[in-house]
């Protein structure tokens, strides 16, 4: 099928023509770095890193991205076939990382799933994404993917689409949550606190957002079981430059009684499973170098 409709934005590009959609992107996957990467959660990162391969292009383009420098089509990147992507997982494997993982592939998901068919990593590979993807897309990495990563950026259509575009962000994220949850099932770690399987549900909080978050947290509290799923609250928010011109109030960083409130709030509503990552946690440290590292 020549028109992609892979993704909630459902544009119809013919990719497979080199006709760019949504998502900035051809048909192959693109990748700017293939790495250890040590700035996901412990139970993912490790003290060995976790073998992170960071796709061009996005689905999503959120205003306030810290990784905009790759999501457009001018990103520098190499094109990879299916099976150049299975040897890069291979190597990535062979260096002695925890796991691997596959950082905003949802508009590459078709070469992803062909790649991971009949792949024997002998680790768990990790969708790490921003959440807003089809149901039926998903369903292509039933049994290929361990572990679910995604984001729960919003719980309000207002703020989903003044901030990227995509009003109906709320419940198509919330149903794609709901879909790598009952492929994987509840979490299950390893001896070591490595995750094994499960889903990661992370929230960065919004500046000048407060109600946002808050059904964020709701969502997570009554949609899934005690000790279902991990959950992660960031409040390391760091503003891109520019980003304040346009949207004022996503000038400057979370305010630190801000991110105290709801994280009690967390813990008032019983999600007692997961991590915390405070207000001076921001910065662009953690931002890695987009060198083609493990690519050429």
């Amino acid at each position: 099928m020549s028109a992609c409709f892979d993704c909630p934005r459902r544009c119809g590009a013919d990719r497979l023509a080199g006709e760019f959609g949504v998502c900035a992107s051809g048909a192959l996957p693109r990748a700017v770095r293939a790495a250890a990467h040590f700035g996901e959660e412990p139970c993912i990162s490790g003290e060995r890193g976790s073998g992170a391969i960071f796709f061009t292009g996005c689905n999503l383009g959120c205003v306030y991205c810290q990784n905009r420098d790759i999501s457009g089509a001018a990103a520098p990147g190499v094109e990879l076939s299916v099976q150049g992507l299975r040897d890069v997982m291979l190597r990535l494997r062979d260096s002695g990382v925890h796991n691997i993982n596959l950082v905003t592939g949802t508009h590459y998901v078709r070469a992803i799933a062909e790649a991971l068919s009949g792949l024997e990593l002998g680790m768990p590979v990790v969708w790490n994404s921003s959440g807003y993807e089809s149901v039926e897309s998903l369903r292509l990495l039933e049994g290929l993917v361990q572990i679910y990563m995604p984001d729960y950026k919003y719980s309000l259509p207002g703020p989903a689409q003044k901030y990227s575009r995509a009003a109906d962000y709320p419940e198509v994220a919330a149903a794609a949550i709901e879909e790598m949850y009952r492929q994987v099932g509840a979490y299950r770690m390893d001896g070591d606190g490595m995750l094994e399987s499960g889903v990661i549900i992370r929230h960065l909080i919004l500046p000048g957002n407060i109600d946002n978050s808050i059904g964020c947290i709701d969502f997570v509290s009554q949609s899934f079981p005690q000790g279902g799923v991990l959950f992660s609250l960031m409040s390391q928010y760091t503003p891109m430059p520019g980003v304040g011109k346009r949207f004022p109030e996503l000038a400057g960083p979370v305010e630190d009684e801000v991110a105290a409130m709801l994280y009690a709030y967390l813990l008032e509503r019983g999600i007692t499973d997961g991590y915390y990552q405070e207000p001076d946690a921001s910065g662009d440290a953690m931002i890695p170098d987009w060198d083609l590292s493990g690519l050429i």
